[in-house]
C-alpha cells in the first residue's frame, strides 16, 4: 500500500501518533510519504519529553519513510528546513494526493 500522510499541526501527541502509524506501516511493507503543511514544518521543533517526536521522526526516515515540506510555510517561519523537513513543492504535495492509496491528514 501506498500510505500518504499530511500533517499540519504541531501538537506533540498528535504527531508522534501519526509518525508511530508511519512506522508501522513501513514495517509493513508500505511505502509512506508524509507532507508537512503549515504548522506541520515545525515537526523538528517540537520538544516534548513525553513524546519524542524527533527520535520517531528519525526511525520513520531510516526505515525508507519520505518527507516532504511546504516551501511557501518554510519561508513564512524563515528557515530552509532539515533532514526531517526537507523543502519542498506544491508539485510534491499532489503527487502524494494523487499517487496513494490511502491518505490520512492531522
Amino acid at each position: 500500500m501506498k500510505l500518504g500522510i499530511i500533517i499540519s499541526q504541531a501538537d506533540p501527541e498528535t504527531v508522534f501518533n501519526t509518525l508511530r502509524l508511519a512506522l508501522y506501516s513501513l514495517q509493513q511493507g508500505d511505502e509512506v510519504r508524509i507532507f508537512l503543511s503549515g504548522k506541520g514544518v515545525e515537526i523538528d521543533r517540537i520538544d516534548n519529553p513525553k513524546f519524542d517526536v524527533k527520535t520517531q521522526a528519525q526511525k520513520v526516515l531510516d526505515a525508507g519513510g519520505r518527507f516532504f515540506a511546504c516551501g511557501s510555510c518554510l519561508k513564512l517561519r524563515q528557515t530552509d528546513g532539515s533532514a526531517i523537513c526537507p523543502l519542498s513543492t506544491l508539485k510534491d504535495h499532489y503527487e502524494i494526493v494523487r499517487d496513494s492509496d490511502r491518505l490520512m491528514t492531522i
